[in-house]
């Protein structure tokens, strides 16, 4: 079994790991993209998951652990594998305002599309991944919504634990979820 965290980038996914870390459940990340100002408890990757679509054989190194998969590489995933998905859900809104956020900072450009036309795109792309993943006999899916975590740590955490099936450490869970660092507001 392979626990996946996955979603729209800026979606929370970095939190829900620490989050399943704080419980003793192995992550397996690389270790490479460190705490930066626009994610300042890490980011919680492994690399080779942005290029799953050229090469998923490294992802069974993730048996019996969480690992971050962006929610556009999930089709690539290894059918040949059992996974658990806990899809983090976010205001479009908010994605779209913390992803410009981050390209400013970093100093990339901007791109010309309205965020109308993105929320489209992302919305498209959110239910036909939904869609997708129903389809998926060897995968199970979690949504858990970003905002309503921050409101309510320890319903999210019993719901992750019921759906993981394992007794996690709801307290060290919910310590996990930090308001203060919930900046893109919409």
């Amino acid at each position: 079994m392979i626990i996946v965290v996955s979603g729209l980038p800026r979606s929370g996914t970095s939190m829900m790991m620490k989050m399943l870390e704080a419980t003793k459940i192995p992550v397996l990340t690389d270790e490479i993209r460190e705490a930066d100002e626009d994610n300042l408890k890490g980011y919680y990757e492994d690399e080779r998951a942005k290029t799953l679509h050229k090469d998923n054989s490294w992802i069974s190194e993730a048996e019996g652990k969480a690992v971050k998969v962006i929610s556009y590489q999930l089709p690539h995933l290894p059918p040949e594998h059992q996974y658990m998905i806990i899809f983090m859900e976010r205001k479009i809104e908010e994605v779209l305002a913390s992803q410009r956020k981050m390209m400013k900072r970093r100093g990339e450009p901007e791109d010309d599309i309205p965020d109308s036309v993105m929320a489209g795109i992302f919305q498209k792309h959110l239910d036909d991944t939904a869609a997708w993943l129903n389809e998926q006999p060897n995968i199970k899916t979690l949504y858990i919504s970003y905002n309503e975590t921050l409101d309510d740590p320890e319903t999210s955490a019993e719901q992750i634990a019921a759906f993981l099936e394992r007794d996690l450490d709801i307290e060290k869970m919910m310590q996990i979820v930090d308001p203060k660092l919930y900046r893109q507001r919409k």
